[in-house]
Order: C-alpha cells, then structure tokens, then sequence
C-alpha cells in the first residue's frame, strides 16, 4: 500500500486558491488578451528584422527597412498617406460637424427628418461605397460626368475620381455618420448659457458660433479630427480601389502590393506595417491626451439646461438646401446607381435604350453562383460568431476591470484596448507572420478571419461593456454572493442581464463592421475563406461590375435583415439599444 504524502499548508491553499473563479478567470482572460493581442504585434515586429519567413535560425537583418523606406518612392508614400488622412479627416469633420449642427442647434425646416438619413451611409460597406463613386465620377463612363458634358456640352470629364482629390471625397463621404454622430453628442451636451449671453451682448449667430460655441468644442474637434486621420490612415478600401489604378499609393496600397508581388516580400511589408502601426499609436495617444484636456472646457454642471437653438431667419432655407444636396448626392445616389446598375447586362448610362436592357439576369446569375453563396455563408458565420465571442469575452474582462478589485487588473483593460492602434491591414500581416512561424491547421480557414476580427473589434466591445458595467451597483452583486450564489450564478443569473444593453449594442455593431470587413481579409482570405467584401474585389478587378452591383445590393439587404433579426429578438427580452 502506498502511503499519501500531505502537502504543506501553503501549497493546498495555492491549489484551492487556483480553483477559485474569480482568480482563474482573470489569468485565463490575461492569457487569452496576450495571445490575440500582443503575440500578432511582437511576431510583426520580430519579422520585420528577418531575412526570410520563419527561418531555421533568427537572422538579425535592417535590409527590409531599407528597402522599405529607403526607396526613391518613400517619401511620396509618405506624403500621399498624410495628405490623403489630412485631408478626409478635414473634409470628414467639416461635413459631420455642419450636419449635426443643423440638425441640432437650428430652426433649420424638417431637421429632425435628416438625422437618420445622415448615418445610413454606414449601411453601405467601404468596397461598395468606393465602387459606386466610381460609376459615378469615373471620367470614362462616370454617371455624373456624362451627365454634366451632355448638359453642358462639355470635352472633358470635369470630375476625376481616380486622383487624390477623389479619394479624399470618397473616403469622406463615408466617414460622415462618424462624425455626425460624435458632434451632435457634443452640441446636446453644451450648456446654452454662454451662447446666450453672447447674444444678449450683440453677438449675431455667427460670430456666436466663431467666438463661442467653436471654442467650447475644440476638445471635442481635436479628438474627432484625430480619430478620423487614423481611421484613414488605416483604410484600405478606397487606396486598393480607385489609388492603386492611379497609381497613387499609400501606406496600406503598399503593404498590400508587398504582400501580392512575386514572390511575395513579407519582410518589406512587415518593415512598411510597423511604421504605419507607429503612425497609428502616435494619433491614438495624441487622441487620448486631447480627451484629457477636456475638463477646462466643461460647461454642464448640476444644473438643469437645455440646448439652445439659433434662429438662422432666411439662411434657414440655405441650410436646408444644404441637407438635401447632402441627401441627393451623398446617401441617394450611390445607392441607386448600384440599384441601377445590377439590372444592366454590362455598365450603361441611364437612358431610354438602356431601359430595354433591364433584366433580373445578375441575380439569376448569382443564384447558381458556389462562390457567391460560400461567401455570403461564411460572412454571416464571422459576422455572428466574431460579434458573440467578442462580446462574450469582453463582458468577462469588464467584470474583471471594474469589479473584482484583482490588482493589476487594469492591464486587462490596457491589454484589450491596444488593437484599436491597429489598422486592419497590419493585422492581417502580423496574424500571417505569427501562423506561418507557428504552423496551425487554421491558416487559410475562417478561424483566422475570426480570430483576426475578435482582436480588431475587441476594443469595440470592451467600450460597450464597460459603459454598462460600471452602471451596475456592487450591492446588487454582494446580495447574491450573501444568498449563496456562486461566482458564476452571480455573473450569470444578476450582472449578465443587467449588461443586456450594452452587449446588445456592442453586438449588434461589431456585426455590422465585421460582415463589411476588408482590410483584414484581404491578406487572410483564401478560397475556402472568402468573404464578401473580397469577393467584391475580386469580380470588381475582373470587370463583372454589373455583377457586383447585384451582390452590393443583396448585401445590404442582407446586413438590414440581420439588423432587423438582432432588433425583433431584443425587444421580445425587452433588451433595449
């Protein structure tokens, strides 16, 4: 018989302590965070300074940064990457902030009308929102163009899409709801009374505006301004869509060109991702710091208020025109000319004789089409699971942050919060080095993509559940624990439905992001895995425009239907968003 040795005291609590939820949780939780989102980066950095991809033996090398950045083409990637940036955040924010300070702060007629027309652009993904800009403005057979010359009688196109001017409009003008929806915040949010003693001392209502109400915004527009130029700083869309057939090239276009020449050149591309990741980090802490200033702006207090309108007399019917030309042009006519355009057996004008050639043909088509059908399977699974896993394991790490008191556990939140320095593209190229350095079976799968979209969207859902966390009074949670309920049965059965809300929104937006995503699939999709967006792509470079019209089409019919599912199940658990 075998004697049973004791263990020290010392060690049997170390046991039963590792048995304990609440401390396992959070070190499985800060596993899980290193390996999505640190792991991805240190393997970037590491393949930047190889020769070749997963080597027998490490080979420190400065080469890819030589012939990354020492290149005669550098500099005017650079450039083009700041101006392009620059430019649509400006164009962005001027848009954005017109909007919402009509909607909100003005007699404008019909104002009300216009707000949710102003964030239906976000329905429309930034592969179709580039693609029916181009049907338009192209200055062969843009929409737009042939209709001003026949009107006009003019030679030659005035509009060009396929220049840097184009891709500051077209990028923009799909980054206005952002904008729109985080200035009207700031305008509800102001407290009125400085604006009305402005008036009352003869101010009219724009040097009102110039003097005052701008002012008390400039925290809120440094961070807006800021977050757009690192969100086109990280776009791919529009630079592989209409910049790479201008041969105008950008930090991502390059990436990407790094990655599909032959053979492929991982180490430049690693070299050019870790630049523009340091770009990204650098608008990131700039935004962070300019949040931090915020407080010597601050006009709401504990007194009650509500925001005053300006009174624009006869330029009410200006701004009015305003907000239908913003309709007309920007929200209606993409959306028809991709409704037009997938009845047509090949791109035509509008017209009489084009009416003749109307046909269901392209969606006829698509119905016998494998690709298309395992694409659309394969968005709908990453768009659900990434937006469930996402918020599931959010929620968790949120707990953990705000309320179990762990020290240290502020570095869950550091930990979860740094893929939103990330642009989709690096993402990409990191989760390849880091798979072809470890071989798993998951490489070329839509694991991957899933992967790769939880740690994109993670910092997304970790706002979400926050902002619903540290609404819930530790109390309610303290009671359980004194009625005998478990870790679990607390977080399950008192803390999760309380987080109902926020995870409903947190879903219900990663969902929508991740169905449209294309920056990150683009180096990460192969056959089996494609998606959507890169199906678009693919067919857009083939010339089957007519065709990806249909599918642009079904697409947003799709992501409403999912919208419309998502909101019919909410309302029945009374979960309200």
């Amino acid at each position: 018989m075998m004697a049973t040795v004791a263990l020290p005291r010392s060690e049997r609590t170390g046991f039963r302590l590792l048995r304990e939820p609440a401390l396992i949780i959070p070190i499985i939780g800060a596993g899980v965070l290193i390996y999505l989102a640190v792991l991805p980066l240190f393997m970037l950095v590491y393949g930047s300074f190889e020769k070749e991809v997963a080597p027998r033996e490490f080979v420190t090398t400065l080469e890819n940064y030589q012939n990354a950045y020492a290149s005669p083409y550098t500099y005017s990637t650079f450039v083009n990457s700041i101006i392009f940036a620059s430019g649509s955040a400006g164009l962005t924010f001027l848009l954005g902030t017109m909007l919402a300070w009509l909607t909100e702060r003005t007699n404008t007629p019909l104002r009300t009308l216009f707000v949710p027309i102003a964030v239906v652009p976000l329905i429309l993904p930034g592969v179709l929102e580039s693609i029916a800009w181009i049907f338009l403005l192209s200055p062969k057979f843009g929409y737009l163009n042939v209709a001003l010359q026949g009107l006009f009688g003019l030679q030659a196109a005035p509009f060009n899409v396929f220049s840097l001017p184009g891709m500051i409009w077209v990028h923009s003008v799909g980054q206005v709801p952002l904008a729109f929806l985080l200035m009207v915040a700031a305008f509800k949010s102001m407290d009125p009374s400085l604006e009305e003693s402005a008036m009352m001392s003869g101010a009219n209502t724009w040097q009102t505006f110039r003097r005052v109400t701008f002012r008390l915004l400039m925290p809120t527009t440094a961070s807006v301004l800021l977050i757009l130029f690192v969100r086109t700083l990280e776009s791919f869309e529009t630079p592989a869509l209409i910049g790479i057939p201008a041969r105008i090239y950008v930090y991502t276009s390059e990436i990407y060109l790094a990655f599909n020449e032959y053979p492929p050149d991982y180490g430049r591309g690693a070299a050019l991702a870790v630049g523009l990741l340091l770009l990204s980090a650098i608008g990131v802490w700039l935004y962070t710091r300019s949040t931090r200033e915020s407080k010597k702006y601050q006009t709401v207090t504990g007194k009650a208020f509500r925001p005053r309108q300006f009174d624009l007399g006869p330029w009410k019917w200006v701004g009015f025109s305003f907000l239908m030309v913003y309709f007309v042009f920007v929200v209606l006519m993409p959306f028809l000319v991709l409704f037009w355009a997938s009845f047509l057996p090949f791109f035509a004008t509008p017209g009489w004789d084009a009416l003749d050639k109307l046909s269901l043909d392209n969606y006829r088509y698509l119905l016998g089409f494998r690709p298309f059908w395992d694409a659309l399977q394969n968005s709908i699974i990453l768009a659900t699971s990434t937006a469930t896993v996402a918020m599931i394991l959010t929620s968790l790490i949120a707990w953990i942050v705000y309320k179990s008191r762990l020290p240290g556990s502020w570095l869950l939140d550091f930990l979860a919060f740094i893929p939103i320095t990330v642009p989709g593209i690096v993402m990409g190229m990191a989760l390849i080095l880091l798979y072809v350095a470890f071989p798993l079976p998951i490489y070329g799968t839509i694991w991957l993509l899933m992967i790769a979209y939880v740690t994109r969207y993670m910092p997304y859902g970790m706002r979400a559940a926050s902002g619903a966390i540290v609404q819930i009074h530790s109390e309610l949670e303290e009671a359980a624990s004194a009625s005998g309920a478990s870790w679990w049965e607390t977080f399950k059965r008192v803390t999760l439905p309380l987080l109902r809300p926020g995870i409903a929104a947190g879903w219900i937006y990663i969902c929508i992001v991740s169905f449209r995503e294309f920056s990150t699939s683009v180096l990460l999709a192969t056959g089996e895995s494609r998606v959507l967006s890169i199906l678009l792509f693919t067919m857009f470079e083939q010339g089957q425009v007519t065709v990806v019209a249909a599918i642009g089409i079904l697409m947003i019919l799709v992501l409403l239907i999912i919208v419309g599912i998502f909101y019919k199940i909410s309302g029945r658990f009374g979960i309200q968003t």
